[in-house]
Parts: structure tokens; C-alpha cells; sequence
């Protein structure tokens, strides 16, 4: 079927070199390939039959229209003067509202944009930065139209997804690292992009409702070695947050948060994730200190998005050389992970406020299936699939359940109106320090 073959992004005429494989089911990232030292690393955990994401949900999708729990039932949705209803659909328990609903962005078929189909929720200025004559860079863009009531959201929503390749370029492609071993080059291979954008099509009518899209992508940095042990415990993670959000029954969002200070297990400065490990595993949504990132809007007035708003020009440049030169007005990155076994680091920035680390602590060996370049058979149901501890999900979108906490009315309330258009990015800069396998 269509939708279950694979849509390939490559940066093959640079060495090392950097692939994806995209399914137009549930926009999924197949494989994130990474090929350094004579070695291909696929570093996203996930089955080896592109038909098996049906079943082996949440691995690599996206997920939405809102990302984690919310609590089942009817809720009053204002912002800026726009009323709506919404009634979250219970899938996790009779409770719980997860990732959308029972059907949600991940179990949907995404349409492939082409030039006689192109996108109309970027702007003319961004549209010029995909065109097929760039040599440093590769993407495709994707759509889905969710319709007015589906899974018990308001609104017809229009959703467009850039996903893209961009090179290293000649000049930034090595570097001294810093840290540890200032002898060893860095070497930047490239960059994976996502920007999300969404707006309502209601035909003149006054509509709000929520929205709060990630892709639910799971790293294992060392998985294609091929070793004994697939863990990510000794990954080095960097998340640059000083709280966490409280969960109470159900792991539902209380609108508080916790000092991370106070919580070592949380405090991810260079910490290897194994170390403090918590008893239930990482499953926690961390508030980023991401000052840089508040030029960046998350909704655009409809009344400002014209043909030469430009907000994805610097998502397009080459990685710059870290600690040398600027980075123009793109944020600090905010989170990093890195093996030292593999030598593969992962450097991400981006305009939401928050990521949700998850472990894969509910995941079993026994359900679903593992790649064969991780080691595994295969087949789904064969016993040897990813465990707890086998993967680091990092999803960056903004606050859980925002927008039933009063006190975010009319600000990050990840409610969108039909005056707004919805703009979410990520960055993720792909870099390989030498002599490390």
C-alpha cells in the first residue's frame, strides 16, 4: 500500500552522510539513517515492517491533534473572545485522552505535496527555500485535513508538515569539540527539520480549539551496534529545564511543577540517563529554559502572514561552527544527547517551551518488533522487541493540558483561533566526534 512506502530524504552525496525514510501513515520516520567510519547507524528505535506501525503505536509518528493526556469529558474553550466545546475521547482508559483520541495524527494517511499540489500554509519567501535547486538540502511536505468534530475537536483544521534534509556545508563541516577532549575532531553531518503549521477553515466562522503536535520519535544512538545490552542508560543527556511538570492520577497534568533542583534524577546537565534512574523510568515533561527562543512565535496572526514572512530561512543554513561564529537569531540549543560508544551527539532547538522525555518504560519485549540493524528479527510478536530503558523519546511541544489552567488564558494556551495560523519547529543537528567505535 502507498502509504506504507517509504519516502526517502538523503544527503548521500556528502560524506558521512545523513537519510531519512519517511510512511505517509501517521507521518512517520521510519529509519533515521547515519552513516559514519564505514558504519550505517539507524538511530529511531521501531519495527522492521513499515506495515507494523499500525500496531506498534507512537514510534516515530507524529502524534495530535494534542500531544499526551487530557482528562475525558466536555471542556469550555476561550481565547481572545472565541468560544468553543470540546469533548476529549477517552483511548488510554475510561479517563484518559491520549494523543489525539482513539484515532488520532498517527493512525492517519498523510498526503505527499507535490509541485502541481504545493503547499498554501507556508508563505511565498519560505516556499522559495524548497525548491529543487538547492544542492544542500532535501525535504517533502505533507497534509492532512482533520475535519470539523474528529475525535471530539472543534474546527476543521488544516495541517502541513516540512520535514527536511540540510547539509553540513563545505566550510562548517569540522570543528574542534569542546568538553572532555579538545583533540578530537566534531564533525557536523547535517540537520533533520520539522516545522508544523495548522490553521482552522471555518469559512467565516469563529472557531478555537487545542492543538499541540510532536513527532513521537525514539532514539537509541548505540542500537546498531549490535550489543548484548540495548539500553540508552548510558547516553549522555542534556536538557537545559529547572522544573518538571506535577502529574497526579492517571500521570494528568496538576498545572504545577516540580523543582528539578530538588528532584537530582531531573537535573539532566551531562548526566548519563542511568544514573539516579527513577524506579518507574523517565516519562516527564520538562519546562526549558528557552529565553532565545521567544522572538519565535507558536501562532501567527492571520492578519500578518504574508507573502514575505520568512520563519524558516535559518532553519535552512548549514550547522554553524559551534562557538565561533553566530547563530544568526535561531535559539540556543536546548537539549542534547550523545553516545560515547557510537560517537553519534544529537543537538536540538526549537520554539515550544517544553519536551517530554519518555524511556520506553512501558514497553515490552514480547509485543511488537525489533530491526534487524538493531539486532532483532524482525517479526513482530517474536519476543525480541525494544524493553524498558531501550529508547529516549524526546517530543518538544508546549505544556501539558495548558489550556485548562486558568492562569494561561489568552497566552501559551495551546488553543488556536481562526484568527492564527499554528507554527511549530524543530531543529535537530546531527554530529559524529571520531575515533569513538
Amino acid at each position: 500500500m502507498s502509504e506504507f512506502k517509504p519516502i526517502l530524504l538523503t544527503l548521500s552525496s556528502l560524506t558521512p552522510s545523513l537519510a531519512l525514510e519517511i510512511l505517509p501513515f501517521g507521518l512517520t520516520l521510519h529509519r533515521v539513517y547515519v552513516q559514519v567510519d564505514g558504519r550505517t547507524h539507524d538511530i529511531v528505535i521501531g519495527p522492521e515492517s513499515p506495515e507494523d506501525h499500525v500496531t506498534q503505536k507512537y514510534t516515530n509518528t507524529i502524534v495530535g491533534r494534542y500531544a499526551n493526556r487530557i482528562p475525558v469529558g466536555t471542556h469550555k474553550l476561550d481565547r481572545n473572545g472565541i468560544t468553543s466545546d470540546f469533548t476529549a475521547l477517552a483511548n488510554e482508559n475510561p479517563r484518559v485522552s491520549l494523543h489525539g483520541g482513539p484515532t488520532g495524527f498517527d493512525s492517519v494517511i498523510w498526503t505527499l505535496l507535490t509541485p502541481e499540489v504545493p503547499p498554501t500554509l507556508f508563505t511565498a519567501a519560505e516556499l522559495a527555500h524548497l525548491t529543487p535547486s538547492s544542492s544542500n538540502s532535501t525535504h517533502a511536505v505533507f497534509r492532512f485535513v482533520s475535519a470539523d468534530g474528529d475525535q471530539g475537536y472543534p474546527g476543521k483544521l488544516i495541517i502541513e508538515a516540512l520535514v527536511a534534509l540540510i547539509g553540513p556545508g563545505e566550510q562548517e563541516r569540522k570543528y574542534k569539540a569542546t568538553g572532555d577532549n579538545l583533540d578530537t575532531p566534531e564533525y557536523d553531518l547535517g540537520s533533520i527539520v520539522l516545522v508544523y503549521r495548522a490553521k482552522l477553515d471555518e469559512g467565516g466562522k469563529k472557531v478555537v480549539t487545542p492543538v499541540n503536535l510532536t513527532q513521537h520519535w525514539g532514539f537509541n544512538l548505540e542500537a546498531s551496534l549490535k550489543e548484548e545490552s540495548l539500553t540508552v542508560k548510558e547516553h549522555i543527556l542534556t536538557i537545559k529545564s529547572d522544573r518538571i511538570a506535577e502529574l497526579g492520577a492517571d500521570s494528568l497534568a496538576t498545572g504545577s511543577f516540580l523543582s528539578a533542583v530538588e528532584n537530582p534524577s531531573h537535573a539532566h546537565a551531562s548526566k548519563t540517563i542511568g544514573a539516579l534512574f527513577p524506579e518507574k523510568s523517565y516519562d516527564d515533561f520538562y519546562y526549558l529554559n528557552n529565553e532565545g527562543a521567544s522572538h519565535i512565535p507558536t501562532r501567527i496572526p492571520l492578519s500578518s502572514f504574508g507573502p514575505n514572512l520568512d520563519l524558516i530561512k535559518e532553519l535552512f543554513e548549514p550547522p554553524n561552527n559551534q562557538g565561533s561564529q553566530s547563530r544568526g537569531t535561531r535559539p540556543e540549543p536546548v537539549v542534547e544527547l550523545a553516545s560515547t560508544k557510537s560517537g553519534i551527539k544529537l543537538v536540538f532547538d526549537t520554539n515550544q517551551h517544553g519536551v517530554m522525555f519518555y524511556a520506553n518504560g512501558l514497553a515490552k519485549p514480547s509485543a511488537g518488533a525489533r530491526k534487524k540493524i538493531h539486532g532483532g528479527s524482525g517479526v513482530s510478536g517474536h519476543g525480541d522487541s525494544y524493553g524498558p530503558g531501550t529508547a529516549a523519546f524526546l517530543e518538544f511541544h508546549e505544556p501539558l493540558t495548558a489550556f485548562l489552567d486558568p492562569r494561561n488564558k489568552d497566552k501559551e494556551d495551546t488553543l488556536l483561533t481562526t484568527d492564527e495560523m499554528y507554527h511549530n519547529y524543530v531543529r535537530c543537528d546531527v554530529r559524529f566526534k571520531e575515533g569513538r567505535i
